[in-house]
């Protein structure tokens, strides 16, 4: 079994990918996002730790779970925080996920482990999967998606992408780019010719 990672900018399309990698291919598909909601629910360690912390005021809901737009709000506007929050949240995110890398391993059920985060790179997850592949699209493609299915303005499609990475640099930690500009087809097929290229 493989374990890659998928990264890209916004709008790319990464979950566009996924859904053809899931269709597709005997794998498993896990999301950094999907995995850190989990851990941020009542009875793990790290929803105690993350609500323990100092907040200008508390950033539970009226069920006592974690108000996620709440304490994005907060974290947005102290870098203290945010990096407190991150010191806890992607620790026990990148475990989790091992875990489950191992446990499907030993079932023997499937041929790749696809695991999905926007900070793949920053976290060092380049050590610990066996590839790391980029899913690109050209920044006009990305400003158009991101208008048509969110309603971003161009300000802030513009503010997110000059927070992000660069495109050399996706491609000089990546070991295959998936050029997601075109057509879902188009994808599949550079996917396709990619892994049978391998011999897989």
């Amino acid at each position: 079994m493989k374990f890659i990672g998928v990264t890209g900018g916004v709008g790319a399309g990464k979950s566009t990918v996924l859904a053809l990698l899931k269709d597709n291919f005997n794998c498993k598909v896990l999301l950094a996002d999907e995995v850190a909601a989990e851990l941020m629910t009542p009875g793990h360690d790290c929803f105690d730790r993350v609500v323990a912390l100092k907040w200008p005021e508390s950033v539970l809901d009226c069920q006592g779970k974690i108000d996620r737009l709440k304490m994005a709000k907060f974290m947005f506007a102290d870098n203290s925080l945010r990096e407190q929050v991150n010191d806890i949240v992607h620790p026990a995110v990148e475990q989790e996920v091992l875990n489950q890398v191992e446990a499907e391993r030993e079932r023997h059920n499937i041929e790749y482990f696809f695991f999905e985060a926007a900070l793949l790179i920053e976290c060092g997850y380049g050590k610990l999967v066996d590839e790391m592949w980029y899913v690109f699209a050209t920044e006009n493609i990305r400003e158009k998606r991101l208008m048509e299915s969110r309603g971003y303005s161009k300000e802030r499609i513009n503010n997110m992408m000059s927070c992000q990475r660069s495109d050399e640099s996706f491609r000089a930690n990546c070991q295959f780019v998936i050029d997601n500009s075109g057509s879902p087809e188009d994808t599949l097929a550079q996917i396709t010719n990619y892994i049978n290229s391998k011999g897989d």
